[in-house]
């Protein structure tokens, strides 16, 4: 295995220079400094990572610290991606230190991947093979060793899906924790003092660290007010918008605010949801999740995905891992136009006046959430959003970005029937950090900004054929890949 001490070095090569964030964001922009030397700051770094608890190695002569692989959302089965922490102590004088605190994330497939590192450049590295061998793996040694020293569950992980990004908010967790702790003798004649700090605004401390939640969302945090409603107008049928979701639930719950996701699923599956997320998650509660007829629907949209069903997985592990996270539906699907909308803002309202001093994360289509009056086919028209908007206080509506990819598309083929397949998405490339941005003001729409979930991949419906669990060897068949761009209308 490759040296802590030369990862080390090469991560912070990498990263120098990334300790600010863009101001609003609720990304510290700002280092935590510690007023006490390594030596004395680093026996509490190691009891934080011990207490919490996070398993780790060290190097102690170059205080560097790297925690055990944990998967996303508390261990779910449907996660995909794994998460460590690589701790660097750096010395600002030989009085004061400060932490870097690298996540780095893996995947159980290439999204993470460096385009191009799946090609043979001319040298073969398999063991006990000819160079262009039929039957070759492809796997030297190195690469073997490397494998078996990975994380539980890194079976399904693909080589080179690893990236690394300087995770600021960890770091003042972890300084709002220790630096209380810290105590050194003043000069003879005065008093004991703390001696760490504060030199950035404050993060507030997540209660555990016993979930793991993904990179924290830039400009989420600073939306999140207990009874607000941030409504998020997607494209159906797409892998990174249910991540979104279930990292914002986990996110926002972990820091103390109870938090509620409303999915744009019929009402008669409440019951169903409700069950399935207070449930243990066996082979049974998932066939009586997914026997509903919404997902058995010959007309897929991309609401019925996997990744949707994933979501409602990963929801059910927050809640057992003792978060504060709960769903609600509020579809209508008998009902068409305007009646549509006020039932479901209807619904909509009913729950957060239900539950007051919650959270609310709501997805649907994109018009739903718009919060002006009107569209391009019906000036009269007043969207869900609007009607929220006259009714609460705290609203954002924000509307999808995305970098260019593929999803789950219904689009009208050569006349007037209707087709769903994967079909390619054409968005902008804004990079790989999930985002919320606010407008100065709302636009021609009302939404009042941006989510953005970067290149954005296609989620098939969780349910192709028989009674399988999403992801099981039952649900494997792949559809052609249509060809030509999406259309852009997302309901």
């Amino acid at each position: 295995m490759r040296s802590m001490t030369l990862v080390s070095m090469g991560l912070m090569l990498l990263l120098a220079g990334c300790a600010a964030g863009p101001k609003g964001s609720g990304i510290p922009d700002e280092e935590a400094i510690y007023d006490a030397p390594l030596e004395e700051l680093w026996p509490s770094v190691r009891r934080f990572f011990a207490d919490n608890p996070l398993s780790f190695r060290e190097d102690t002569s170059n205080f560097v610290l790297e925690t055990e692989w944990r998967e996303e959302f508390g261990g779910s089965k449907v996660s995909g991606f794994w998460h460590r922490y690589l701790v660097l102590g750096k010395r600002e004088t030989p009085t004061r230190g400060k932490l870097w605190i690298i996540r780095v994330t893996r995947s159980a497939h290439r999204t993470l991947a460096t385009a191009g590192d799946e090609l043979d450049w001319g040298v073969n590295r398999t063991v006990g093979q000819s160079p262009g061998a039929a039957d070759a793996s492809g796997w030297s040694m190195e690469d073997q060793a490397e494998f078996q020293d990975g994380p539980i569950g890194e079976n399904a992980i693909v080589a080179g899906s690893a990236q690394g990004s300087r995770d600021l908010v960890m770091e003042w967790k972890v300084f709002h924790a220790v630096a209380p702790t810290l105590a050194r003798k003043a000069p003879e004649g005065k008093a004991e003092t703390e001696v760490a700090k504060v030199e950035a605004p404050e993060v507030k401390a997540a209660p555990v660290l016993a979930v793991e939640c993904g990179l924290p969302i830039i400009g989420l945090s600073p939306q999140v007010t207990p009874g607000g409603v941030m409504l998020l107008g997607e494209m159906h049928g797409t892998q990174e918008v249910p991540r979104f979701i279930a990292q914002g639930a986990c996110q926002t719950a972990s820091n103390g605010t109870p938090v509620t996701v409303g999915l744009e699923l019929p009402v008669e599956n409440q019951e169903r949801v409700s069950t399935f997320l207070r449930s243990a998650g066996s082979e049974d509660d998932w066939l009586k999740l997914m026997e509903a007829p919404f997902w058995r629907n010959p007309y897929q949209d991309g609401r019925s995905s996997e990744a949707m069903a994933n979501l409602l997985e990963q929801l059910r592990q927050l809640r057992a891992r003792g978060l504060d996270v709960d769903a609600f539906v509020f579809d209508h699907p008998g009902l068409k136009g305007q009646a549509h909308e006020d039932a479901m803002a209807a619904t909509v309202l009913s729950r957060v006046r239900e539950t007051p001093g919650r959270f609310f994360l709501v997805v649907s289509g994109n018009i739903h959430p718009r919060t002006r009056q009107g569209l391009p086919w019906d000036a009269s028209y007043r969207p869900m959003g609007l009607r929220l908007s006259g009714q609460l206080q705290h609203v954002v509506a924000l509307d999808m970005a995305y970098d260019s990819g593929s999803a789950w598309i219904c689009a009208v083929e050569g006349g007037t029937q209707v087709e769903c397949g994967v079909r390619p998405a054409r968005g902008k490339d804004n990079g790989d950090r999930f985002f919320v941005h606010r407008f100065d003001s709302p636009n021609e729409a009302g939404y009042h900004g941006v989510f953005y979930v970067g290149a954005v991949t296609a989620s098939l419906p969780a349910v192709r054929r028989g009674l399988g669990r999403p992801g099981s060897p039952d649900n494997s068949l792949q559809p052609p890949v249509k060809q030509g761009d999406a259309l852009t209308s997302r309901r």
